[in-house]
């Protein structure tokens, strides 16, 4: 994707009535040399009112007031065929009213001096602007070096009470930057983190997903929640897995940190890092002692049921929530099977899960600590993506005959036994999927029919 700014003849009209500065994550990031996206960067406008500001972005764009109460404009310039769309916004205070950040007044001025603006942030290395005039960099609290120190800081010590999910903010930045956080920070965290309840569930899930996706380590992140109190307040299922040891010879580490470390072993994507860090959670109540180390049966059914509840509680989407309870409940499976029992697992899983699937496996063996292979796996990987080559049926809509079929064939109407034929035959042809024939599905579906009638 092309690396766009805001175009030099908006900055030169406006510059023409005032001051425009580049904000937040644009400059943090382009400071620690990493690739800023076009809708990463924001901007802020000084001496110019909003309706005056709306005036000039109009000649060059399209505008959008929806942020009009907050001061900001939502500024899209099209460049060569493609789009690309701005937050431009005025310099503002903020005065919380309620709890977690639900409720507050916002006044915004075009007088407010870019240094006060600035001191409204979260922390220091978001709080930077650079002049678009002279490029200069406008640093009031100590950003740069906090960026040069690797380390999160605070704004103020209001920082926490005035919006709590900038608490679970500093944790994500400090997995992904892996930067430590500052000590009084850290203990405003643990002194402040009762205020996460007052949070939506929506906002805490949004950085959770950051955290997942964007750190190359999330386990750095979820340490810090469990040190600080957030994990028990965020993801109590997750706390109880600290501390359960799995003796038997398979495991280095406790369920909690093999939990974190499969996230970390998993791809960068959200769905399989959900289902690494969840796919052990229910553990602690499965676990029984045996005479050479303990067992967790079924856990994997178990936690399936509470992955999909906590994500529900977190209002991620239905399709996320079950496909992540799909992998869970499946990742025990075995790679030593027939290829009528690989086609059954692809089957129940589906062809859009099951190399997801595998990259769950090869991230639990990874986390267990013991230096296992996955080699079993990259075999069953290649089995797998051979039997789908050959476009067996692994679902109701490959059969050769529907429902329709069904009901002409033997004169029943729509019902439930419908449904019944048509998963009977499913199962045959995954035993024999040359057996998907019309005429063959009929024969098989009339015998199924007879041998219910004679039950």
């Amino acid at each position: 994707m092309i690396m766009c700014r805001i175009s030099e003849k908006i900055v030169s009209a406006i510059l023409s009535q005032g001051r425009i500065y580049e904000v937040g994550g644009a400059v943090r990031d382009s400071l620690l040399k990493r690739k800023v996206q076009p809708e990463d960067r924001d901007y802020l406008v000084c001496g110019v009112p909003y309706r005056e500001l709306s005036q000039i972005l109009k000649n060059y764009g399209k505008v959008d007031l929806v942020g009009k109460s907050f001061g900001v404009i939502k500024f899209t310039q099209y460049v060569n065929d493609s789009k690309y769309t701005f937050d431009i916004a005025l310099p503002r205070k903020e005065y919380s009213t309620g709890v977690g950040h639900r409720d507050f007044m916002v006044s915004f001025d075009p007088d407010i001096g870019i240094e006060e603006d600035l001191t409204r942030r979260d922390f220091t290395i978001n709080a930077m602007a650079l002049s678009l005039d002279n490029h200069e960099l406008i640093d009031p609290l100590g950003g740069r070096v906090d960026l040069e120190n690797r380390q999160i800081r605070m704004v103020s010590n209001r920082a926490f009470p005035e919006d709590p999910l900038r608490m679970l903010r500093a944790i994500q930045f400090a997995a992904r930057y892996e930067f430590d956080i500052e000590p009084k920070t850290l203990a405003g965290i643990k002194d402040n983190v009762a205020l996460i309840t007052t949070v939506t569930p929506e906002r805490i899930a949004d950085e959770l997903v950051k955290l997942l996706v964007l750190a190359s380590e999330p386990s750095r992140g979820l340490r810090l929640m469990r040190e600080t109190g957030l994990l028990k307040e965020i993801l109590p299922e997750l706390e109880e897995t600290v501390g359960v040891e799995q003796p038997g010879g398979y495991h280095k580490y406790d369920v909690f940190e093999h939990s974190i470390r499969s996230a970390d072993a998993a791809p960068q994507n959200l769905l399989v890092r959900l289902a690494a860090l969840l796919h052990d959670v229910t553990k602690p109540q499965a676990k029984r002692l045996t005479d050479d180390g303990a067992t967790f049966y079924g856990h994997e059914k178990t936690g399936s049921k509470v992955a999909a509840r906590i994500l529900k509680r977190l209002r991620y989407s239905s399709e996320l929530t079950g496909k992540v309870s799909t992998l869970v409940d499946r990742h025990m499976f075995t790679t030593q099977v027939t290829d009528k029992g690989m086609r059954r697992l692809i089957r129940r899983v589906g062809t859009e899960l099951i190399f997801d699937l595998l990259d769950l496996r090869r991230a639990d063996v990874e986390a267990q600590g013991m230096g296992g292979s996955t080699d079993d796996v990259d075999e069953f990987e290649r089995r797998i993506r051979d039997e789908i080559d050959k476009k067996p049926p692994f679902g109701i809509n490959d059969l050769a005959i529907n429902g329709d079929d069904i009901m002409k064939s033997f004169e029943i109407p729509q019902s439930p036994v419908v449904g019944e034929v048509l998963n009977y035959l499913m199962e045959k042809v995954l035993d024999e999927p040359k057996d998907n024939l019309r005429e063959k599905l009929i024969e098989f579906a009339r015998s199924f029919l007879a041998n219910r009638k004679n039950l």
